[in-house]
């Protein structure tokens, strides 16, 4: 299973990459495939391309904003969460993509 991500916080520092940080954990574990671009203060870091997206089973936005250029994945299988999930369990997340793709 490939995933790509995006993490956004208001502010855009520490849970943006906290949440970036705390998905690839998570994937790691589960042997996901998984990509994330942050949006954070810094700007887009990471940039998902076109490939990416096209090539990803899911498209997951952690975000407590709107993420920019959004409209990259329409079409695509899209979770959006806010941020907490993510912190408090990024694994039980992704688990429930894996679940709701064998579904």
């Amino acid at each position: 299973m490939k995933i790509v991500a995006v993490t956004a916080c208001p502010t855009g520092i520490a849970h943006t990459y906290m949440a970036a940080e705390a998905l690839e954990r998570a994937a790691n574990t589960l042997g996901i495939k998984l990509k994330v671009e942050t949006q954070g203060a810094m700007g887009l870091e990471n940039t998902l391309s076109a490939r990416d997206i096209a090539q990803a089973d899911w498209v997951l936005i952690a975000s407590d904003r709107p993420v920019e250029q959004q409209e990259r994945f329409i079409g695509c299988r899209l979770k959006q969460v806010n941020l907490e999930p993510v912190l408090l369990n990024a694994l039980a997340v992704l688990k429930a993509l894996q679940h709701d793709a064998t579904a």
